[in-house]
């Protein structure tokens, strides 16, 4: 028998940064949130003097058990989906914060020239420049209107940073200086501006000093420690929602926040939808919570898995083009990067944050001329130094054995020799790059789990020999005395590390035809459902996706704000 709960205002499903800020702008306005998240609760004190590499990046502590739920994975139709059984392309965050407990820092806002992409592009290069198959399109939203966000954003989380010289108009600097510049970054640095190039700092949620940011939530310095990535941060320094935006909304007295918690299916009448169907996972009971408005905050892939099989929202069909859930998946770019080799020179790699680095986006979105290479868009070119753990790191040059004598020696030579230039490519959506339900495999309670039909394209191919050719170049303008970088990219594999950067499903747009969601979030098919995330975006851009995820989330919260005094369709 089903338990139901008392109705509430607002429900929210998943409690990381889009949860977390939802929670705590709601509850701050008066309105009763019940956050439901499937994980168990999470504190700073969790990680106190645990900086343990196998633990975390090897075992995966933090991440979702992908024995009671993973997602199916082919690279075209034509191919059967198996599952995901272990981790590799992407990390999937499981506990109350989300994948907010486990990222580097790295905090970007977009370009001006993402959320008008295709209507930028055809103005300057003519609709030839776009493959036939390529699904881009505007966002419904100008940088203009997201910029406040961002900033609101910013300022919660204390970004550390200096200004993009090639980015968007900002309407106040970073609330704290960037981090500090190490012997590699000043390298980097120099050898860009030598190329004529724009390098600064990049913009960080590790923070550079102490800071207590608007909503009166005090934190202390960044460590250096390097243990960003895959691991909390027990000096709360790294911005994340258990140390922002939840207690601000526990603080309040409104916010029902609910471990555990395992939501199935988004309860509606075909109009409106009433409440959600979870199950508690530490007692097996179902429950139904009801509310006034349904707001999904999970991640990508259970954003849109949630929506299909509560049978919501019109499913993505990729023959004829037709529905919007599932559509435009993207993922990112990252292997054009180079590695170079310093004989004679020595780096402190394993120091480091998550966010440490220089970065520059000469080659980003249309900051140049895109007339004479097969591709749009672009992604930046950086030098972090996130702290290189004996575990996972052992760079050799290409041309070593991978095993005996020499192997040990080159292993030896270089641990503290290298210096790497990564790429952070845009990903661009294509018709036949989707989500759908698998129709084999399920989830611990027998619920459909999405299958993810995706590959790189020529596009990609293009934009990371690019990429590769130009940190290539900067590697030797470093004074590198060997550069390997990649020569050609191959198909999506699945199964190696690239970034957890996934994006679309349930995207956002001017036009409900071709997208799920408007500018505030808002269901086009049920005007009290938001769903907030970087499932919204149409494509994914040439940087890392949390400050745009952030903005978005502030916006969103302000569109449920006028929806529960008036209702309707906000934009």
């Amino acid at each position: 028998m089903v338990k139901k709960m008392p109705k509430t205002d607002v429900v929210i499903v998943g409690v990381g940064w889009g949860g977390g800020i939802i929670a705590s702008e709601l509850t701050k306005q008066g309105l009763n949130v019940v956050g439901l998240e499937r994980g168990q609760e999470r504190h700073t004190e969790d990680y106190y003097m645990v900086h343990d590499e196998l633990r975390y990046a090897v075992r995966y502590e933090l991440m979702q058990d992908l024995s009671k739920e993973t997602l199916t994975f082919r690279s075209n139709q034509k191919m059967r989906a198996l599952p995901m059984r272990q981790y590799g392309s992407f990390l999937m965050g499981s506990g109350l914060g989300g994948a907010g407990v486990h990222w580097n820092g790295q905090t970007f806002r977009f370009l001006p020239y993402d959320f008008n992409i295709r209507s930028a592009t055809i103005e300057r290069y003519g609709k030839k420049k776009i493959p036939a198959a390529m699904t881009i399109q505007d966002w419904g939203i100008t940088y203009d209107e997201i910029e406040p966000y961002y900033d609101k954003f910013e300022k919660m989380a204390g970004i550390s940073g200096e200004e993009n010289p090639l980015g968007g108009k900002r309407s106040d600097k970073y609330p704290t200086p960037p981090m500090k510049h190490s012997p590699q970054m000043k390298m980097f640095k120099k050898a860009t501006e030598k190329l004529n190039y724009h390098p600064y700092t990049i913009p960080s949620a590790n923070l550079s000093e102490a800071y207590e940011n608007p909503d009166g939530i005090a934190r202390a310095a960044c460590q250096y420690c390097g243990f960003c990535e895959r691991f909390g941060c027990e000096y709360g320094a790294k911005a994340d929602p258990v140390v922002t935006v939840i207690p601000v909304a526990a603080k309040t007295g409104k916010f029902d926040l609910r471990t555990h918690s395992w939501v199935r299916r988004v309860l509606h009448n075909g109009e409106k939808a009433t409440g959600v169907l979870y199950t508690d996972v530490t007692t097996g009971e179902e429950i139904e919570q009801p509310a006034d408005v349904v707001v999904l905050t999970s991640y990508v892939f259970n954003n849109a898995r949630l929506l299909l099989n509560s049978k919501i929202g019109r499913p993505y069909n990729p023959s004829n083009g037709t529905g919007v859930i599932g559509k435009n998946y993207a993922y990112q770019v990252v292997k054009g990067g180079a590695t170079g080799y310093f004989d004679d020179q020595k780096f402190n790699n394993f120091a480091g944050a998550g966010a440490l680095g220089m970065v520059m986006d000469d080659f980003n979105g249309d900051n140049f001329d895109h007339s004479n290479v097969d591709f749009i868009h672009g992604g930046y070119l950086s030098l972090t130094q996130t702290g290189l753990r004996p575990i996972q790191n052992n760079p050799i040059p290409s041309d070593s054995p991978t095993w005996g004598k020499e192997f040990k020696q080159n292993s030896l030579k270089y641990i503290n020799q290298t210096l790497s230039v990564g790429a952070m490519g845009a990903s661009l959506p294509y018709k036949h790059h989707y989500l759908d339900l698998d129709p084999t495999y399920t989830d611990t309670f027998g619920d459909p789990i999405i299958r993810m039909t995706y590959d790189f394209e020529e596009q990609d191919r293009q934009l990371a020999k690019f990429t590769a050719k130009k940190s290539s170049e900067i590697l030797q303008e470093m004074g590198a005395d060997k550069v390997d970088s990649m020569e050609e990219l191959g198909p999506y594999n699945i199964t190696t590390y690239q970034s957890t950067h996934n994006t679309g499903g349930v995207i956002m747009g001017a036009n409900p035809e071709t997208s799920a969601v408007n500018n505030y979030l808002q269901m086009w098919d049920m005007d009290n459902m938001f769903v907030v995330g970087a499932s919204a975006f149409p494509h994914n851009g040439g940087y890392n996706p949390t400050d745009t995820v952030g903005a978005l989330a502030y916006r969103a919260a302000e569109g449920i704000m006028k929806y529960s005094k008036s209702g309707g369709m906000l934009a």
